[in-house]
């Protein structure tokens, strides 16, 4: 009988024997694994290339595949051709031709992404092989067995999805588009649609994004960095981890140098750069001139809709003129010069055409306000509104230079018992308390007279004011409880300066509307001009007779000359009106020349707030608006050389008119004014002399 077997005694764990084997064998077991994963890929890639077409029938047929929509930004530009900026988008991508691109990106792409990419047919099973064991070997994902082309068929046209059919479909698919497009065709597709991270779809969206170039002049160092990207964007994300990025880059550097891409000198000065040498870019962030942008944009998703003006790839050209847009932001500037200065705001459109030529606004503390001060908000516009009544007065045939009103105090009762604080009644001061007696309508206007007005507007009716302003281009709604009110008359109903300066704008142009424009033409994607949509044909159309703008024009020429509007004067023949809201809540300028109407506004966006100190004075449409309206007008139609006014081919037809009550144009309850003065005044009136007292009434003589 044998002795018994001794066991050995248990060293260390780090000295026992029996624990190396199994470890050895641990290392075979994904290898062998991979491997048997391998066999099956490659007999699943053969069936494919084999049979595909007929295992998967239509589904592997390009034709009837619906391609994946990634999108591209819209951008829009000026009328000088400058980019004012790219509508914010939640992809970023423009797609341009390999031509160009940088040739090292291609290049870094082809080496890092699919070495053999033109050598094989779509597919390439080296390639998968190499991966596999790769990968298996690392113990983790180190190389990518698809080729470029099923990338881009991926991309494409098929989800993402990991299942084995999936695989079979992306190897099909990426056969027959082999076939059907060039090797030159599949990796300019590629570089146009891959994902680089950070909103960057495609190489040009890319270079902008990290370098703030164009994928044109992209060098072998950028062009390595971001061929890395692709394989994991979040990863890789230079901005967030640099140190992996910049490994990654020199990952795709010794790919290069190793198939001989590119020579030894050329590897070692591309390592030596410290660094990634990233330049963020503003390109899809940076919004030039954003309240004239954003109301392109809007007008762009009225015609197009959110989708396609966001990720249509659009390019938009505008009639801004950038040289105006800065003399505009310089005249309100050289004008309020305080911090806590209020705010004003400036639009510019040409007569001939309605083109938006200059769209600004400044308001103090505050940079790229989302709300358009221009065409969103409204305002009271105050003694401008007027004009409007002024027009509507000689179309109906009324002679500004012999209709006579009294400049005195004024109440309308249309309501028996009423009073003047509830607005029962409209009682109407002028704006300094002074008043003239019998005055015409056209003094009545250089002093911009309200009392003068407010009978005016009554004799006329506020149906055809309202009717006339809507005529010239208001386009804000003028009615209160379903009906025109007689105090719109003096601005009491709230427009915008996109509305005041389109409308007298068609008073500068004779008396024909042209509807404002700011998008001349929209090209689309694939470089044809989109020709349905009307863009850049002007929509033009007598609204009143010549002879009646002519005659206002004249009236108002002379309020720049020697009315309320002096300030705007520039040398050159001008006309326009001022305009003050209760309390100084609101300032305008809005004049025009016979080629520009420019309207100002001034005031604070937060609500009716008193302008009753700025520069140590109370604001009035004559102050500071006036001013601005100047310093602009200098600097943009002051170059060029003086335009009269044209002569008109018609005349207004004038007919015998009656004031108050007996007009039968409103409540007949309203009785010619009556007032007491602090000084005695003597004018002559078309009825004869009429003297005032300080302590008597003034005598109304009939009507001439």
């Amino acid at each position: 009988m044998s002795a018994p077997r001794r066991r050995p005694q248990r060293g260390p764990r780090s000295e026992m024997p029996t624990r190396r084997r199994p470890r050895r064998r641990s290392r075979r077991r994904p290898l062998l694994i991979a491997l048997l994963a391998l066999v099956g890929l490659l007999t699943a890639v053969a069936l494919a290339a084999g049979t595909g077409v007929y295992a998967f029938g239509s589904s592997c047929d390009l034709a009837s595949l619906q391609e994946v929509r990634i999108g591209q930004n819209t951008f829009v530009y000026a009328a000088d051709g400058s980019l004012l900026g790219s509508i914010p988008a939640d992809r970023n991508r423009q797609v341009v031709p390999i031509a160009s691109v940088s040739a090292w990106m291609p290049k870094a792409t082809v080496a890092v992404e699919d070495r053999r990419f033109y050598a094989h047919g779509g597919i390439d099973p080296q390639g998968i092989a190499r991966a596999v064991v790769a990968d298996a070997k690392a113990r983790s994902v180190v190389q990518g067995g698809s080729t470029i082309t099923q990338q881009l068929v991926r991309n494409l046209y098929i989800s993402n999805e990991r299942t084995v059919q999936r695989k079979l479909k992306e190897a099909c698919l990426a056969l027959k588009l082999n076939d059907a497009w060039s090797k030159e065709r599949v990796l300019e597709s590629y570089l146009n649609q891959v994902y680089y991270g950070n909103l960057a779809y495609g190489i040009e969206a890319a270079a902008q994004t990290y370098f703030s170039k164009r994928a044109r002049s992209l060098n072998l160092r950028e062009s390595a960095m971001l061929a890395g990207l692709t394989q994991a964007p979040s990863a890789y994300d230079p901005f967030v981890e640099p140190a992996k990025a910049l490994a990654r880059r020199n990952v795709v550097l010794d790919a290069m140098r190793d198939q001989g891409v590119i020579t030894a000198k050329q590897y070692r000065s591309a390592r030596r750069a410290s660094g990634l040498q990233l330049s963020p870019g503003r390109l899809y962030k940076e919004i030039k001139e954003p309240y004239f942008f954003g109301y392109v944009r809007d007008q762009l998703i009225r015609s197009y809709g959110t989708e396609t003006v966001r990720s249509g790839g659009l390019s938009v050209y505008t009639t801004i003129l950038p040289r105006w847009q800065r003399a505009a932001q310089d005249a309100i500037r050289g004008t309020l010069t305080e911090p806590d200065d209020p705010a004003a705001a400036v639009i510019s459109i040409d007569p001939a055409n309605g083109a938006i030529r200059a769209m600004t606004a400044v308001v103090p503390g505050r940079r790229n306000n989302q709300f358009n001060l221009l065409s969103q908000a409204r305002r009271q516009p105050g003694s401008t509104f007027k004009t409007f009544v002024l027009a509507a007065a000689i179309e109906k045939g009324i002679d500004p230079d012999s209709a006579y009103y009294v400049s005195a105090p004024f109440t309308y009762r249309p309501v028996p018992d009423g009073n003047c604080d509830d607005g029962s009644w409209w009682c109407v001061k002028t704006y300094d308390s002074t008043y003239r007696g019998w005055t015409s309508v056209s003094r009545a206007t250089l002093s911009s007279d309200n009392a003068v007005y407010a009978q005016l507007t009554l004799d006329v009716g506020a149906d055809l004011v309202g009717k006339t302003a809507r005529k010239l281009g208001v386009r804000s709604p003028l009615e209160v409880g379903g009906r025109y009110v007689p105090a719109m008359g003096l601005g009491s109903v709230a427009v915008s300066p996109l509305d005041m300066a389109s409308a007298y704008a068609t008073l500068a142009a004779g008396g024909i509307y042209s509807e404002p424009t700011a998008i001349r033409k929209v090209v689309l994607p694939n470089g044809k001009e989109d020709t349905e949509a009307g863009w850049g044909k002007a929509k033009r159309a007598r609204v009143i007779p010549d002879g009646v703008a002519a005659k206002v024009t004249e009236i108002l020429e002379d309020n720049v000359s020697y009315g309320t509007g002096v300030r705007a004067a520039f040398g050159r023949p001008a006309a326009g009106k001022t305009g003050t809201t209760d309390k100084h809540a609101d300032a305008w300028f809005v004049g025009y020349t016979p080629d520009l109407a420019t309207a100002v506004w001034m005031g604070y966006p937060a609500g009716e707030i008193p302008m009753e100190s700025v520069h140590g004075i109370a604001v009035s449409g004559g102050s500071f608006p006036a001013e601005i309206w100047r310093r602009l007008m200098e600097r943009t139609i002051g170059l060029r050389p003086v335009k009269e006014f044209p002569e008109p081919r018609t005349q207004p037809e004038y007919q015998p008119f009656q004031r108050g009550p007996l007009a039968l144009s409103y409540d007949p309850t309203y009785v010619a004014p009556t007032t007491s003065t602090e000084t005695e005044t003597t004018e002559t009136t078309p009825g004869g002399t009429k003297t005032t007292t300080s302590a008597g009434t003034t005598k109304t003589p009939r009507s001439p």
